[in-house]
């Protein structure tokens, strides 16, 4: 998986390096800023950025206006540090869209396990091992198994596969199809896609007829 990025925002340079050590650990990128209006400029110069750790008590800007600022444009989760405890700067928060709060002060190993969850929630990082309708999926080990049986697939059957179960219920062309999984690699045609599905339903057994044929468009993974 890519490396995801972080913003942490509070003028404490100490907080700042102690949430970076953490997160670095963790293998995340970090970015910092010391005040809310760099945070902004920042935000919208770097457009990896996958979550925000954000103070409230801030120069130039405080948080308040960062988040507000941000959830014009952009549904980035946000987590809010703040030294108060006070259930109405809670609400004030979330009705801002913030995504978490925590009050300082707080435990580093706590903090990056809510980054994780959201990061989670939000779907920013897909676990690696899926099951569905008796098929285990474990894309870091690039493995299937269907029923307890391991089976046997080439490296884009495998691809077709995990794009077909991350995109459950969903009628996909041959195009999309050819521009997610072969990318910009493939200069063939459609038919090719085809082939393809052909021989993983046919390695599939009856789970192959989870893979459903949309005449004259391409193709849907749908759990019968």
């Amino acid at each position: 998986m890519a490396q995801l990025t972080v913003l942490v925002v509070d003028d404490e340079e100490r907080i700042r390096k102690l949430v970076k050590d953490f997160l670095v650990k963790k293998d995340f990128r970090v970015l910092e800023a010391g005040d809310g209006e760099r945070a902004v400029e920042m935000f919208f110069n770097d457009k990896d950025i996958d979550l925000i750790i954000l103070d409230v008590m801030m120069p130039k800007m405080d948080g308040w206006e960062v988040a507000k600022t941000i959830r014009e444009y952009s549904k980035v989760p946000i987590i809010m540090l703040t030294a108060r405890g006070e259930e109405r700067d809670e609400l004030k928060g979330f009705d801002l869209g913030v995504d978490e709060y925590i009050a300082k002060p707080f435990s580093p190993k706590i903090l990056v396990a809510r980054v994780d969850a959201l990061l989670r929630r939000s779907n920013v990082i897909k676990d690696e091992v899926t099951d569905v309708g008796g098929i285990v999926l474990d894309k870091s080990a690039h493995v299937v198994t269907i029923d307890g049986q391991m089976i046997d697939l080439s490296f884009k059957e495998f691809e077709l596969l995990t794009y077909f179960i991350e995109n459950q219920g969903i009628a996909l062309s041959r195009e999309k199809i050819l521009n997610n999984v072969w990318n910009y690699d493939y200069f063939g045609d459609a038919r090719t896609i085809d082939t393809h599905v052909k021989k993983l339903r046919s390695k599939m057994g009856e789970k192959g007829d989870y893979i459903k044929t949309i005449w004259g468009m391409g193709y849907k993974f749908e759990v019968n």
